[in-house]
């Protein structure tokens, strides 16, 4: 995945994050920043809770790369497809990570401390049969994409640092699950020209 459409598909980080995410190393994900910052594609905030974001400009150059990318014959309906199979996946996601972070005592709802290790145990054996599911749509897209093939590695990571222990790494950080499936679905939304506030619509059928 090029550095300037994990840059969209992320939202401000660090170079160390986006090496993380495109499997590059960080030296080379700097120079690259360097290269887009200097063409006014990228822009670099140096406050403590700042990092690199893209511009205006540089999404203009990210829609241009897509749509070559997309130009091939197929290459669109085919994500378009996985696109509404993502779709019709993600309340469940949602739902198990809301109950990942949340459970009821009684009527009322409360935080989830993990301290019972069968309710835990069972909303991540609920998250694996999501990541069966998730693991058929991305071999369909990366077949589409190469560049699509990140997400499956990272889930994985994802859900194997959960089942052994780190709580957060369902939801509550940077390389969670809850991350590789927000970045997922915006890599979707970009690659089809979709805003939010249009899947919304759409959703809702306030077209």
């Amino acid at each position: 995945m090029n550095v300037l459409h994990t840059l969209r598909c992320v939202g401000a980080a660090s170079a160390e994050r986006l090496a993380s995410v495109c499997g590059s190393s960080v030296d080379e994900v700097v120079e690259e920043l360097s290269a887009l910052g200097e063409a006014g594609l990228a822009t670099h905030d140096p406050g403590p809770f700042g990092g690199w974001s893209i511009t205006i400009s540089g999404r203009a150059k990210d829609d241009e790369m897509i749509g070559v990318e997309l130009s091939g014959s197929g290459i669109r309906s085919a994500v378009e497809d996985v696109y509404r199979r993502f779709l019709s996946l993600n309340p469940l996601f949602l739902s198990v990570c809301s109950e990942w972070q949340m459970r009821r005592i009684g009527s009322s709802p409360v935080l989830n401390d993990h301290r019972d290790t069968s309710y835990d145990v069972a909303v991540l054996d609920r998250l694996g049969r999501v990541q069966d599911r998730l693991t058929l749509i991305l071999t369909d897209l990366a077949g589409a994409l190469s560049r699509f093939s990140t997400y499956q590695a990272r889930f994985d990571t994802a859900l194997e640092r959960a089942l052994g222990g780190q709580v957060e790494a369902v939801a509550d950080s940077f390389d969670s699950c809850h991350s590789v499936w927000f970045q997922l679905h915006e890599d979707l939304l970009t690659s089809l020209g979709i805003s939010r506030d249009e899947e919304r619509r759409r959703m809702t059928g306030d077209e």
